[in-house]
């Protein structure tokens, strides 16, 4: 692990032990040195409090000023694709961090309610990411949780092809400071902000490139932002299918059934993982529980009849929320809050398997198999594949590297050969090449040059005038991964020397932002 990983990250200590044991059915963790418990306290408060925009209505939007109350980011790009028909997909980012927004650390008193160790400890991570989709009838929200330990493609990171997504954000951070510090730049704030651009950047490029949909809209919220939302509304109700202590941990130690849970308190909720029997994965259906309590709190309850409240509320959503540039809050509260109560399902999205690579627990997943599911969750029609043809492609096929793991065009043209299409040059790719993943062809090749990239998992499927007739040229860069029916049975094989417990995403949840129960959860 090298030094910038080692800063930006901080990262937890190994969850082996905790899977080995959880593979046979045992879930008591073994004491670690003083203090740990404080290092592995996870914000997932982030995407929880700032979908509560969602939810909210029109309370807020009847207010002056909301809108220029919030910091703002130009992270998501000027040029980035956007949704079409009316729909909207919004990215909420929950950051792992002890400090404000300008790099300042969180007062003591703070650190003290939130057991979260000071604010050399826990670093950049995103350690929550859910994706909102929002159609333009609102008939139905879907909100997809995706794991913290995904491990996926990246580019734009000298010295990594592929990482934790939750990572993306504090290497990133932690690479641009080092850039600008190396030019000259010694103003601490103007470091953070710039850092924290950057980060941003990349996160959006990481969910964006895992789940092949667009990003029209992000929030961001920190730690401390959780913390401030659950004492606004004087704590949340939730519901436990089973009695939980993890006192050396995050501190829960709640009985089963219904409950109200005071901040301190609801942040145990959403931080546990140890103890509960799909680890980081409960954790998630946790979250999707507490964020539809704060939902239907923040709806029900007089918050928006009640100035006392509105202002804390206000309050704590301009000092803790960034918002993507251009996002006009009011507009949007007003429309969704015209809605009929719509029903939200939450999915957490699917994992193949728990691996270890480099001594750190990652989450093996399908990067097309994701995207499927993402697309026919969102209501995004895929392209229609050419029909199934059973003899060999016509066309030879170059694979090049232009990005990614050494000896990984290698790997996929051997696959590509094993499934009948005909072997050409394999190497790696030029600059003019390109980094990014893509197909290109040349005159008459467009049939097959389709039907291969559906075979690497719907790959981009450009024309060429430098490719020659009956010649295909793949481009391999960071951004891919083999699709598991190509790769074969290696795809899915756990290389870990101990059996690890199969990962269980759990069934999607559906709810209501008004009416109803709160859904109980692990």
């Amino acid at each position: 692990m090298n030094e910038r990983r080692a800063r930006a990250l901080r990262t937890d200590a190994s969850d082996r032990d905790w899977r080995r044991r959880a593979s046979r059915g045992v879930y008591r963790l073994p004491a670690l040195r003083p203090g740990f418990g404080r290092r592995v306290a996870k914000v997932v408060a982030g995407g929880l409090s700032a979908l509560v925009l969602v939810g909210a209505g029109v309370g807020w939007a009847t207010e002056n000023c909301f809108d220029d109350g919030f910091g703002r980011s130009r992270a998501l790009g000027d040029d980035a694709p956007r949704s079409l028909g009316g729909a909207m997909n919004i990215l909420l980012i929950g950051l792992d961090t002890r400090k404000d927004q300008n790099g300042k650390d969180l007062p003591q008193e703070i650190l003290d309610q939130l057991h979260a160790g000071d604010s050399d400890q826990g670093g950049y991570n995103a350690n929550t990411l859910i994706l909102v989709h929002i159609p333009a009838d609102m008939k139905k929200i879907t909100a997809v949780s995706i794991p913290r330990d995904d491990y996926v493609a990246v580019s734009g990171i000298p010295g990594y092809t592929h990482m934790k997504i939750k990572e993306a954000y504090g290497l990133k951070k932690a690479l641009v400071q080092e850039q600008l510090e190396a030019r000259g730049e010694t103003d601490r704030t103007k470091l953070e902000r710039a850092g924290r651009e950057a980060g941003r950047a990349s996160i959006v490029q990481a969910v964006r490139n895992l789940t092949g949909v667009p990003i029209d809209r992000f929030a961001e919220i920190t730690l401390a932002g959780f913390y401030d939302l659950a004492k606004a509304l004087n704590g949340v109700e939730v519901c436990l299918r089973k009695p939980v202590r993890d006192l050396d941990y995050s501190g829960a130690d709640f009985p089963a059934g219904r409950q109200r849970l005071d901040p301190a308190q609801a942040l145990a909720f959403v931080r546990q993982r140890h103890g509960l029997e799909n680890g980081d994965l409960d954790r998630t259906h946790r979250q999707q529980a507490f964020l539809t309590s704060v939902a239907k709190e923040l709806r029900n309850a007089g918050t928006f009849t009640d100035v006392g409240k509105l202002s804390a509320l206000m309050d704590v959503a301009h000092r803790n929320i960034v918002l993507s540039d251009g996002w006009n809050v009011t507009d949007f509260l007003r429309t969704v809050g015209s809605a009929d109560s719509p029903t939200v399902e939450f999915r957490t999205l699917p994992v193949l398997r728990y691996d270890v690579i480099d001594g750190q627990d990652v989450n093996i997943v399908d990067p097309a198999a994701i995207r499927r599911e993402v697309g026919a969750a969102f209501g995004v029609t895929a392209p229609t594949a050419p029909p199934t043809r059973t003899a060999p492609l016509s066309s030879t096929v170059d694979v090049l590297n232009a990005d990614g793991e050494d000896g990984y065009a290698a790997r996929v043209s051997a696959a590509l050969a094993a499934r009948g299409y005909q072997t050409g040059t394999v190497g790696y790719a030029t600059s003019s090449e390109g980094s990014t993943s893509a197909v290109y062809y040349g005159p008459g090749n467009d049939a097959d040059a389709a039907r291969l990239a559906q075979t690497l998992g719907g790959m981009s499927v450009i024309r060429s005038a430098t490719v020659p007739t009956g010649r295909i040229k793949v481009v391999i860069g960071s951004d891919f991964t083999m699709p598991t029916a190509l790769a074969g049975a290696s795809a899915t094989t756990t290389y870990a020397p101990t059996p690890l417990p199969t990962p269980d995403v759990g069934k999607p949840l559906d709810t209501t932002i008004s009416g109803g129960q709160t859904p109980c959860v692990n």
